[in-house]
């Protein structure tokens, strides 16, 4: 139950810090790291901002690799 909270409440963080196209908190049944997953996609970034890297050091959360994409930036991060 900690865990959902504290990836949710980064998610919230993040949706206020920075311009999204997407955030999406998933469980670890329908995620594929099999753990607590804040999913991401942020909207005309290079890179990952360090606001959000700010977030999800502050929810204790684990950043995942994720491959960029034209126009925005994936970001996973994982209890």
């Amino acid at each position: 139950m900690e865990e959902r909270k504290r990836v949710r409440r980064a998610a919230r963080a993040i949706q206020k810090e920075v311009s999204t196209e997407s955030v999406d908190v998933l469980a670890p049944s329908a995620s594929q790291y099999s753990e607590w997953t804040l999913d991401a996609v942020l909207r005309g970034s290079e890179g990952v901002p360090p606001e959000v890297l700010r977030e999800l050091a502050l929810a204790g959360l684990t950043l995942q690799p994720t491959p960029s994409q034209a126009e925005s930036q994936h970001v996973a991060a994982t209890v």
